[in-house]
């Protein structure tokens, strides 16, 4: 057996990170469907720890001591993206798309929770297969997989990973038809034949100007860049340090929460204030890429400590509670999306948006959205309007509705 120290632990996933990254390059399916690198190339890992244990032996050792801390950096940076600001420039939409998607999120954890109970298991199962792991992905389902381990349900990580999975996939493969659907039943536009347009992401323009500024000349001649890092690193390590003791009085008052919540309030706090005062000068581009690194790593060393073995006997369960998922979303794209975003071309486009992101990833939904603007046309108020919501905001309220059904049910 291979036994890795803290180190090597996160040297390994670094190497099983760039393999995963080549994976995807070469396997086009990886890519067409938006499957992340660091699930990839850990799952890699997973398996072959699996083969080796239905062998009756042990691969290999980790030390995930940096495991957590990672996990906890990443959704700091959550915390730093959710600039109340943005919701005024976005407008009105904004807020009407964010709450449809915060009401879905409260839907997907009673439709899940409910079809667990059928099956004889504990709610909370439903609840991991729901909003946990579908509008929050891998890296949500990871993070809350320990507090759901203590609540009841066994092999909380691994089932996370595999409804994660599940929502990722079908995310890419639905989301384009539903919007298609209806586009085409309302005859919203016709197919733009021989012609791609390329989609104007107007969010990332407002990312930039709004959440990027202040980006201040380093002193004593320093490198910009360099001192850039250096300052969003400290205050993310500080945003950290206070998160910790935050998080410690939640725990004290008997309420139980994931280990970043803290950090992510504070950073909120903290991105707000800059917001208001420019005393820090934050750079979220800057912190998104710390971000990126700590969750790309964060989810290597998690999945490939995973033991797969511990699905069986409850794919049929899992299987249904996520085919009830997709018709949740179905009619939420058919329904309330499409008709409270406007009953127009940019709402069907949303609506493939939202499909993408509450069963899966931003980048689901981006990619379902380029799809159709390429054969429809522009939707300019769609690429506004989406990623704000999936990239920013869900993930804050999607933690409070898991922290409060989690400990509802517990």
């Amino acid at each position: 057996m291979l036994n890795l120290d803290l180190i090597q632990t996160v040297a390994f996933a670094g190497v099983v990170l760039f393999i995963g990254y080549a994976l995807c390059r070469w396997i086009r399916p990886l890519s067409r469907y938006n499957i992340p690198a660091p699930v990839v190339g850990g799952l890699l890992v997973a398996v072959a720890v699996l083969i080796a244990h239905q062998n009756g032996a042990t691969l290999i050792s980790f030390d995930t001591t940096l495991r957590d801390p990672l996990m906890i950096a990443f959704f700091t940076t959550i915390g730093f993206g959710a600039s109340f600001s943005l919701l005024k420039v976005g407008g009105p939409q904004v807020v009407l798309f964010f709450i449809i998607a915060t009401v879905a999120a409260v839907f997907q954890n009673i439709l899940g929770g409910g079809l667990a109970v059928l099956f004889g298991l504990h709610p909370l199962f439903g609840v991991l297969s729901g909003s946990v792991t579908l509008t929050g992905g891998p890296a949500t389902g990871l993070a809350f997989a320990p507090l759901f381990e203590q609540a009841g349900v066994d092999g909380a990580a691994t089932i996370a990973v595999a409804a994660a999975m599940f929502g990722i996939v079908s995310g890419g493969l639905m989301g384009g038809p539903v919007a298609t659907r209806l586009i085409e039943r309302n005859k919203l536009r016709k197919a733009q034949a021989g012609r791609k347009e390329a989609p104007v992401v107007i969010a990332e323009q407002v990312v930039e100007d709004k959440l990027a500024e202040a980006e201040t000349a380093a002193p004593g001649g320093e490198d910009k860049e360099a001192y850039i890092l250096l300052k969003s690193l400290v205050i993310l390590l500080v945003a950290m340090w206070i998160g910790s003791w935050v998080s410690r009085g939640f725990a004290a008052l008997g309420i139980t929460l994931p280990a970043y919540i803290g950090a992510m309030f504070t950073a909120a706090i903290i991105r707000n204030l800059d917001d208001l005062t420019h005393v820090f000068g934050l750079s979220q581009r800057t912190l998104d890429d710390l971000g990126h690194v700590a969750l790309s790593l964060f989810l290597v060393i998690a999945l490939m400590t995973l033991k797969l073995w511990q699905l069986a006997g409850l794919v049929l369960p899992l299987f249904v509670v996520l085919a009830g998922q997709v018709v949740l979303l179905v009619l939420f794209c058919l329904g309330p999306v499409f008709k409270f975003m406007g009953k127009d071309y940019e709402a069907a486009v949303m609506s493939g948006g939202f499909f993408g992101f509450m069963m899966g990833t931003t980048a689901n939904a981006m990619a379902n959205m380029k799809v159709l603007v390429d054969k429809y046309g522009r939707a300019p108020r769609a690429f506004l309007v989406v990623p704000m919501v999936g990239a920013f905001f869900i993930d804050f309220t999607n933690t409070l509705i898991i922290t409060v059904f989690l400990n509802l049910m517990k």
